[in-house]
């Protein structure tokens, strides 16, 4: 089956543990999807094309939309594709909540036990690419140092989730899979992909065991491949079909057209440019342009981004 301008290509690469939360949110909702493999490592040209300059993945891209941080791709693919829905517990404010603890706090300690656990995983190249990333060293001998303490907060927060399963419940809201069990399981499974230590960690929780193989039978929907140089052949050839709207409850007063520079908050900060099309509380969608891709549009969430007005 070829890729047109409604299909859904997901820019990833299969060891990124946020893509493994969105695979498992296409596979909730049984989407057919293309996987565009981009690089681990800078540079990423083709994926700066489409975003201006967001380089984190993954990146949703459906025609000429381009959707960064799984936030706003889970939230898009929720708002196309309701049936059946990733809020199956009256979660539907509150399993966003969760993808904050989980992408902020949870992921920190996952970090620091996968690469403190004296496995040789990162080489140069990877380091400086990682520091440029986040602004701040690459420390692996401070990891190496923090990893028995990160493995107690691990421990205690894959602890909550037992806690969440012990009433004999399938998934963590309920009988149902959903936006929960995404948020939850790509941490473990990053953490089984690279750390036996973690490993050890994970299988003291008898319940945890069990639901991670539930989650993982769940799948990845239906899978196909696409090349970089056709994903952006896509885009140059599609129209955005967001529409202008300005919101009236904008704190700072932005409005449709503002020129605007959009950022994350926590690392990976490359500031991205565009011309604001809409906004609301939860999300900000910018135009701009590329002579590779022509006229896009960039969606980013609202929380953990700052806006900033140009």
């Amino acid at each position: 089956m070829a890729a047109d301008a409604n299909a859904i290509i997901l820019h990833q690469y299969d060891i990124s543990p946020f893509s493994e939360k969105v695979r498992i949110v296409l596979g909730i909702k049984g989407l057919e999807w293309y996987a565009c493999d981009e690089p681990v490592i800078m540079p990423k040209p083709e994926l700066v094309a489409l975003t201006g300059g967001y380089r984190k993945i993954p990146v949703m891209q459906i025609g000429a939309d381009i959707y960064c941080d799984t936030q706003i791709i889970i939230r898009e693919l929720e708002r196309r594709f309701p049936k059946p829905s990733v809020f199956v517990g009256g979660d539907r404010g509150l399993g966003f909540g969760v993808g904050m603890w989980t992408d902020r706090v949870f992921f920190q300690a996952a970090v620091a036990i996968i690469f403190g656990g004296g496995a040789a995983l990162a080489d140069e190249a990877f380091i400086k690419d990682r520091e440029k990333l986040s602004g701040r060293p690459f420390d692996i001998d401070a990891m190496k140092a923090a990893a028995p303490l990160m493995a107690e907060q691990f421990r205690a927060q894959a602890g909550w989730m037992e806690d969440q399963l012990a009433d004999g419940r399938a998934f963590l809201m309920g009988d149902k899979p959903g936006v929960a069990d995404a948020h939850g399981y790509y941490n473990l499974a990053f953490t089984r992909w690279i750390s036996k230590d973690g490993s050890k960690l994970i299988d003291a929780f008898p319940k945890i065991v069990a639901w991670e193989a539930r989650v993982k039978a769940i799948g990845h929907g239906t899978r196909h491949d696409i090349s970089r140089e056709d994903a952006l052949d896509i885009a140059k050839a599609a129209t955005s079909i967001e529409k202008t709207a300005t919101d009236a409850g904008e704190p700072n007063g932005l409005k449709s057209g503002d020129r605007v520079t959009v950022m994350a908050d926590d690392y990976g900060r490359d500031p991205i440019a565009g011309e604001l099309v809409s906004s609301s509380a939860q999300h900000i969608a910018l135009k701009r342009a590329d002579p590779r891709v022509g006229e896009v549009v960039v969606h980013f969430p609202r929380a953990g981004f700052l806006v900033f007005k140009s």
